[in-house]
């Protein structure tokens, strides 16, 4: 079997991302934009089970799938999805010392992500998952064009 894509070109696809996340936030490191998704993930898997994470997980590329999965607890009982800006707050409040995620955080960094998957099989995903957990994700854009993925 052949060595997979994302783990061959590692590198060069999460530079893609983290550079696509940083203008979306607006932010001016690499440090401030990893804070803003790591946060994101953090806020997203305490309301999943661990068999969910690990399935949701299996659609990131390896680099955002192990900071997805890094230093995560899944024996916590999942917690309820709330309103967007609730969620929005939880992220601000994950290393708030260290911490310049915008508020629009969490869409910014799902708009990153959607460029960077199989859109389609994250949506077919998401749809087996605890209400709220497809809204977590979604988008809202005036060109869909701008979500297409990216071929790096």
């Amino acid at each position: 079997m052949p060595m997979p894509w994302t783990y061959r070109h590692a590198s060069k696809e999460f530079r893609a991302f983290l550079d696509d996340a940083k203008e979306r936030m607006n932010l001016t490191s690499d440090n401030m934009t990893y804070t803003a998704v790591d946060a994101v993930f953090q806020v997203f898997r305490r309301r999943l089970t661990a068999e969910q994470g690990l399935r949701f997980a299996d659609h990131l590329p390896c680099v955002l799938r192990a900071i997805f999965l890094a230093h995560w607890t899944p024996s916590e009982a999942p917690l309820p999805f709330g309103p967007r800006e609730a969620l929005a707050l939880e992220v601000r409040q994950i290393r708030p010392h260290h911490n310049l995620t915008p508020a629009t955080a969490i869409e910014d960094v799902a708009w990153a992500l959607r460029r960077h998957l199989r859109q389609s099989d994250m949506d077919r995903l998401l749809a087996t998952f605890p209400d709220g957990a497809a809204a977590f994700w979604q988008v809202s854009v005036a060109d869909p064009s701008e979500l297409e993925q990216r071929i790096i």
